[in-house]
C-alpha cells in the first residue's frame, strides 16, 4: 500500500464520508480552518462548541459549582472566563475538568459521527476539531489527521489578543514540531487567511467523496478502520 505523507501505510478503505481530525496548538488557527471546511460543504464539529454546550448541562453546572465554588457559575450557567482562571490557578483544577468533560465530549462526537454517516445524501467530508487529539491518543480514530501550526510569535499574539495567557495554556499541549511529525498533512499558518483557505480547499479536494459516493455510501480512501 502507498505510504501517507507522514510515512505510514494507508489502511483499507472505509465507507464515505471520510472523517478528518483537525488539531494544532493554541493560537494556530484551527477554528479558521474548520470554518473554511464548513464553507466548502464539509460537516464540521468543534470541540469548543461542544464544551460550550456542555456548560449548560445541569449535571456539569452542578459539578463545576461544587468543585470551584459559586464564582464559577453565573446566572445558572458556567462562567467560562472565571472557570478558566480558577481551573488554571488551583492544583488539580484542570485534571478535574478533563475527567468531567472528556467522556461527555467523546460521547457527543460519536453521536454526531453516527448521525452524519447515516445521512442521505451523506456530507462529502466530516471534520472534527480536537485540540488535544494527539495528547489523548486519538489519531487512530480518524481517516487522516491534519495539523494547523504557526510560529510562536504569531500564536502568542493571537492568544493574547483574546485576553488569554499563552504560556499558561501552551504548557498542556504537545510541542508543535511533534504534532507536525505525527500528522498526515500540516500547514504553517503564518500568512494570510487566503493562504489557509487555499490549503483547506486542497485538503477538501483530496479527501472529500464524489457526489455519487455521497449518495450511495461507497468507499473512499482512508486509514482508519
Amino acid at each position: 500500500m502507498p505510504p501517507t505523507a507522514a510515512g505510514r501505510p494507508a489502511a483499507a478503505p472505509r465507507r464515505a464520508p471520510a472523517c478528518l481530525g483537525l488539531t494544532g496548538g493554541i493560537g494556530s488557527g484551527k477554528s479558521a480552518a474548520l470554518a473554511a471546511f464548513a464553507r466548502l460543504g464539509a460537516a464540521v464539529l468543534s470541540s469548543d462548541a461542544v464544551v460550550h454546550d456542555l456548560y449548560r448541562d445541569a449535571e456539569v453546572i452542578a459539578a463545576v459549582g461544587e468543585r470551584f465554588g459559586p464564582g464559577a457559575v453565573r446566572d445558572g450557567e458556567v462562567d467560562r472566563a472565571a472557570l478558566a482562571a480558577l481551573a488554571f490557578g488551583e492544583d488539580g483544577g484542570l485534571a478535574f475538568l478533563e475527567r468531567l468533560l472528556h467522556p461527555r465530549i467523546g460521547r457527543r462526537r460519536r453521536e454526531w459521527l453516527a448521525q452524519q454517516a447515516a445521512a442521505r445524501p451523506a456530507p462529502p467530508l466530516m471534520v472534527c476539531e480536537v485540540p488535544l487529539l494527539f495528547e489523548a491518543g486519538m489519531e487512530d480514530q480518524f481517516d487522516a489527521v491534519l495539523v494547523v501550526t504557526a510560529g510562536e510569535e504569531a500564536r502568542r499574539g493571537r492568544v493574547e489578543a483574546r485576553g488569554q495567557r499563552f504560556d499558561e495554556r501552551r504548557g498542556r499541549q504537545l510541542d508543535e514540531a511533534a504534532k507536525v511529525a505525527r500528522a498526515d498533512r500540516a500547514f504553517v499558518n503564518d500568512g494570510s487567511i487566503a493562504e489557509l483557505e487555499a490549503w483547506v480547499a486542497e485538503r477538501f479536494r483530496e479527501y472529500a467523496a464524489p457526489a455519487s459516493q455521497q449518495r450511495s455510501g461507497a468507499s473512499v480512501p482512508g486509514r482508519a478502520g
